[in-house]
C-alpha cells in the first residue's frame, strides 16, 4: 500500500448488519484544508450512532461515508492558517465538527441546535480509518490522565451523557434512573454517583448489570422493571421508545425524563394522568456544544472516571458494531487503528 492510500471502513448500501453494509476499502489519504489538521488515528470508539448510520436509521448524507466520531490520534500536518495544534500533539475528534457561528442558536450559546451544523462520520469521513481531518476549532485536547483507549468513548458517549445529565436536572442528592447501560450510560452513572445522586440502572444483559453494580448503582434491574423508589430524574439511553412511558411513570412529581439518543423507535401513546400530570417533563438531547465537551473532559479527569472498554483491531470493525447492536458489551467498544 502506497503512502497516499489508507485502509478504512465505508458504509456502502445501508441495511441490516447481516447484509454487510460496512466494507473495508482503500481510500486516498486526506489532506488538511485551511483551518484543518490531519490526524493519524490511533484509536476510534464504536458508537451506536455508527450503527444507526450503517443500518439506515440515519439517512446517509453522502455516499460511502467512513463512520466514527470518537477519534484519538496524533496531529501529523496542519492546513493553512491552522495554529492551535502542532505535529505530534494528541487530539480528539468528536461528533460535532462545524457550526455557522452566526445564527441565533450559535449566538446564544446553543450551537448544538445550529441548522447548518455538520458531523464527523455523517457529513464527513470519520475515524474508522488510518487518517482523518478535522477543523482545528472542533478538535479537543485530551487529559493526560486517560490512555488512548480510555479517552475514545469520552468523546461522544461521555460528552452526550454529560449533556443528558444536565438536561435531566437531577436535584442535589436526588434519585436518577438510567435505562440502558452501554458506553454512554456507564460513564454518566459514574459522574452522577460522584456528584451525590442515587442511581438506579434498568437494563438488559447480565454483563451490563454487573458493571452497573461494580460502579456503585443503588439498584439494578431489567429495563422494564419498576425502580424500587420514585425517581427525581431519568435518562433513556436505549433507543427503545416503549421505555419512555415506563420512565415517566417511574418519576416522582416534578421529575424529568431526558431521551439521550439521536434515534429512537416510536414512543407509544401517553396517558396524561399516568405519565405527564404533576408537572413531569419529557425532553430530548440534541448533539452537544463545544463547551459541553471541554467541561466534561475536565470533569472526567477530576473525578477519575474509569471507562470500561473492549478493544478490536480495525479489521474487525464490523464485528465490534455487531456486538454494540447485541448489547452484550461491558462499557464501550474501541478500534485499535495504529
Amino acid at each position: 500500500m502506497s503512502g497516499d492510500v489508507m485502509r478504512a471502513w465505508a458504509v456502502g448500501r445501508p441495511g441490516p448488519l447481516a447484509e454487510r453494509p460496512l466494507r473495508l476499502v482503500e481510500l486516498q489519504r486526506p489532506s488538511p484544508a485551511a483551518g484543518e489538521v490531519l490526524v493519524r488515528v490511533r484509536v476510534c470508539g464504536v458508537c451506536r450512532t455508527d450503527l444507526h448510520l450503517a443500518e439506515g436509521d440515519l439517512p446517509p448524507r453522502r455516499p460511502d461515508t467512513v463512520p466514527g466520531h470518537e477519534v484519538v490520534g496524533e496531529v501529523v500536518a496542519t492546513g493553512a492558517g491552522a495554529h492551535r495544534f502542532s505535529p505530534g500533539d494528541r487530539v480528539g475528534i468528536a461528533w460535532l465538527r462545524h457550526t455557522c457561528g452566526t445564527c441565533r442558536w450559535c449566538r446564544s450559546g446553543r450551537e448544538n441546535l445550529c441548522e447548518r451544523s455538520r458531523y464527523t462520520g455523517w457529513d464527513a469521513d470519520g475515524g474508522y480509518a488510518e487518517f482523518a481531518v478535522v477543523p482545528e476549532a472542533f478538535a479537543y485536547r485530551l487529559p493526560d490522565a486517560f490512555t488512548d483507549e480510555q479517552a475514545a468513548p469520552l468523546l461522544c458517549a461521555g460528552i452526550i451523557g454529560y449533556r443528558s445529565l444536565l438536561r435531566a436536572r437531577v436535584p442535589a442528592g436526588g434519585t436518577l434512573g438510567i435505562y440502558g447501560f452501554g458506553a454512554s450510560a456507564h460513564l454518566t452513572a459514574q459522574v452522577a454517583i460522584a456528584q451525590g445522586a442515587e442511581v438506579h440502572v434498568l437494563t438488559r444483559g447480565e454483563g451490563a448489570r454487573q458493571l452497573a453494580r461494580e460502579l456503585g448503582a443503588a439498584s439494578v434491574g431489567d429495563a422494564r422493571d419498576a425502580p424500587p423508589v420514585p425517581l427525581d430524574s431519568a435518562i433513556v439511553f436505549a433507543p427503545a421508545g416503549d421505555l419512555v412511558p415506563l420512565a415517566l411513570e417511574a418519576l416522582d412529581a416534578g421529575g424529568t425524563v431526558a431521551c439521550a439518543g439521536i434515534h429512537m423507535s416510536d414512543v407509544p401513546a401517553l396517558d396524561y394522568q399516568r405519565h405527564l400530570f404533576r408537572e413531569k417533563t419529557l425532553c430530548s438531547v440534541t448533539s452537544n456544544t463545544r463547551r459541553d465537551g471541554e467541561e466534561f473532559l475536565a470533569l472526567a479527569a477530576r473525578l477519575g472516571l474509569r471507562p470500561s472498554t473492549t478493544a478490536y483491531p480495525l479489521e474487525r470493525a464490523d464485528e465490534a458494531l455487531a456486538h454494540v447492536a447485541a448489547g452484550d458489551l461491558r462499557g464501550a467498544a474501541v478500534l485499535r487503528v495504529s
